[in-house]
């Protein structure tokens, strides 16, 4: 009863995914895209709420572990919930170029919306936050790889060669997430910790709010597992009404997108923030740079193959606004995370570029 009080937000969740499969929401999505519209709102309110729970016990076993296991461990939670939702509404929707925008768009709110908000109200609170410089360098140049092979170079494949260059990517793809991998949780995870035996670091002091109460590790994966589960159910829902809701309003379909994104992103957002808030900038970096290399690396692979198993078309290729802006912002995350320290100034630029990203949107580009 504890367990079930406690969470009380899944439970409505899976209530309303119950309520989804009975027919409801097919019936909202034809009676007009105001009704699809608002049961679009609902389900994304119940896909976060789910996801937050799932984000909730993730991070509690990132805190047994420490970093950079639990930075890992939180960004692998939410590239679980991406695919899921991706891949749920790309097989209903049939859309070629919702994986590509999706990604687009997770990379921006991860670096740009995330990491920006965090480095902004975490100077304002503490001045400079320290961070392991050599992990920032090391993820903006491995997040300018893998989105260069997978999302710049397809553009200038032939036609009758992107089966066999997406076989290539997907390999490539998985051969440098696992040396990541290797690096992060080997010999050598020190490398994406603060702690770096070869470097004299002044530790940055730590400012940890109350511990909250803490469910058992074998409770924790088993709401994690409810909550991945729930999150796929609501997907399947949500890929009814928001097409039909966006026709009606005539919003850009990038906005779907977005709104995969935000579902995705929206736990680990909340967990970088308050990292930052409590002067744990190196949390922050591996979470919001994580999750981008994370959502790369292993979205992408996981969606081609699939998209390839059931004939789906898949677009990967950027268009040329999304190239500039993708450049634009590895190279003021490059300048920024190159000397260990971040400021609300900084915080600002990667804002900005977010805000850029969002009028963009807006108008369809």
């Amino acid at each position: 009863m504890h367990l079930l009080k406690q969470e009380k937000f899944l439970v409505l969740a899976l209530l309303l995914a119950v309520a989804a499969h009975s027919g409801i929401m097919e019936s909202a999505a034809e009676g007009g895209w105001m009704a699809a519209l608002a049961a679009s709102v609902v389900l994304i309110a119940a896909i976060l709420a789910a996801s937050m729970s799932v984000a909730n016990h993730a991070e509690q076993l990132a805190h047994k572990v420490g970093d950079p296991y639990g930075s890992m461990l939180l960004t692998l939670a939410a590239v679980a919930v991406e695919v899921i939702v991706l891949g749920i509404v790309l097989v209903n929707s049939g859309t070629p170029t919702l994986a590509r925008d999706s990604i687009y768009a997770a990379v921006m709110l991860d670096i740009n919306g995330t990491l920006g908000l965090a480095a902004l109200i975490g100077g304002f609170k503490h001045g400079e936050q320290s961070y392991n410089d050599d992990s920032g360098r090391t993820y903006t140049v491995m997040i300018l790889t893998a989105m260069g092979i997978s999302m710049v170079v397809p553009e200038f494949v032939p036609s009758q060669s992107w089966a066999l260059y997406n076989v290539f990517t997907m390999v490539a793809l998985v051969l440098l997430y696992s040396v990541f991998l290797r690096m992060q949780v080997g010999p050598h995870s020190y490398f994406f910790s603060y702690s770096y035996p070869d470097k004299k670091r002044r530790p940055a002091p730590r400012q940890d709010a109350e511990a909250e109460p803490e469910s058992g590790a074998a409770t924790s994966v088993i709401v994690m597992l409810a909550g991945v589960a729930v999150v796929g159910a609501l997907a399947e829902a949500l890929s009814v009404s928001m097409p039909a809701a966006l026709a009606g309003t005539h919003a850009p379909f990038a906005l779907l997108a977005l709104v995969v994104a935000i579902i995705s992103a929206g736990p680990e957002i909340i967990t970088a923030l308050r990292a930052a808030l409590r002067n744990r900038m190196q949390s922050t970096v591996n979470i919001a740079m994580g999750a981008s290399l994370s959502t790369v690396t292993l979205t992408i692979p996981i969606i081609t193959l699939l998209a390839m198993c059931l004939g789906q078309p898949l677009q990967m290729a950027m268009t040329p606004g999304q190239a500039v802006m993708t450049v634009i912002t590895l190279v003021v995350a490059a300048i920024n995370l190159n000397d260990g320290q971040t400021n609300a100034i900084e915080g600002m630029t990667h804002l900005v570029l977010f805000l850029t990203f969002l009028m963009l949107t807006a108008i369809g580009l």
